[in-house]
């Protein structure tokens, strides 16, 4: 007789590289896995994976039987997903993933949604890297891109639009002579949100429309929008930065606009998914809720001073 578990424990297998790694992701031992793999393989007549002690690969068979076998776990996943919906109240749990620079304003939404579904589990990736939503099992991801993704396989949908502003501590600009020009930015201590090391760029946006990019080795480099705006609120430089990330220190007077109305090219805050039908109740209603959020409040585009 088939088993079901035995097609899901091959594809978390493979999917997470290896049977140790698969085996933290799904809290069974190592040894299961191991055991059920071989039944499988044994049931087949053919090998799917080649592991030693020092060597993990997946034939070109496995390759062949994995692909297929994730549409299936897809399949029963959307099967579950229907029954679900009959059930009223959404529970279970939603892999979701954000960068980094937008944890800050979604924790009070996150606080929210798991009051509002108590029966639902929350799992956060927090990360600036892209994420591969169906090779890393992950529901909804959230991006923020100057275009939109064009990934035929992902459902996408809008939230907004997020502006990043050039700013610096009042005795940071008092100290030198006014901005008038971008290229003057080249020759001040830049604080950037890039994690490569080395020379980099911002694409900016004029009262006018006009567009210049702007080449320079920042100070300091962190991916964590928190830590740049310290530093620009302490004085270590220009930093470029979402307004809702820096909207309540402008409001207090820690920092303020340099070239302004100069910004960044608006980024599109939206959401990717891997599919509309049999989409679970708790990862809709986590969809619903974060367009709720996003669209009735100003998270995005907060009131700054002028």
């Amino acid at each position: 007789m088939r088993d079901l578990n035995d097609l899901l424990f091959f594809t978390e297998v493979v999917a997470h590289g290896g049977f140790a790694a698969a085996g933290r992701a799904l809290r069974e031992p190592k040894s299961k896995l191991s055991r059920r793999v071989a039944s499988l393989e044994a049931r087949l007549g053919v090998r799917l994976i080649e592991r030693s002690s020092r060597r993990f690969q997946v034939t070109e068979v496995g390759r062949a039987f994995y692909a297929q076998c994730r549409v299936a776990m897809a399949e029963v996943e959307r099967a579950e997903a229907l029954v679900q919906e009959t059930q009223g109240e959404p529970h279970g749990l939603v892999r979701f993933s954000s960068p980094l620079g937008l944890m800050e304003p979604l924790a009070p939404l996150i606080a929210g949604f798991l009051s509002r579904h108590p029966r639902v589990r929350l799992h956060v990736v927090a990360t600036n890297r892209r994420v591969d939503l169906i090779d890393e099992r992950i529901d909804v991801a959230l991006r923020v891109r100057a275009e939109l993704d064009s990934d035929a396989a992902l459902t996408l949908r809008t939230l907004g639009t997020s502006r990043r502003i050039l700013v610096a501590s009042p005795a940071f600009v008092n100290a030198r002579e006014p901005l008038s020009e971008v290229e003057q930015l080249a020759a001040l201590p830049t604080l950037s949100a890039t994690e490569q090391q080395g020379t980099d760029r911002w694409a900016l946006v004029g009262p006018t429309g006009q567009q210049r990019v702007l080449e320079h080795e920042p100070l300091l480099a962190c991916g964590d929008f928190g830590a740049l705006r310290d530093a620009a609120v302490a004085g270590a430089g220009v930093a470029l930065l979402p307004d809702h990330a820096c909207a309540a220190a402008l409001k207090a007077g820690q920092l303020v606009r340099v070239l302004h109305p100069w910004h960044a090219v608006d980024g599109i805050v939206h959401v990717v998914f891997t599919t509309r039908r049999g989409l679970p109740p708790p990862v809709r209603a986590w969809i619903d809720h974060l367009a709720a959020h996003f669209g009735e409040t100003q998270v995005l585009s907060p009131a700054l001073p002028t």
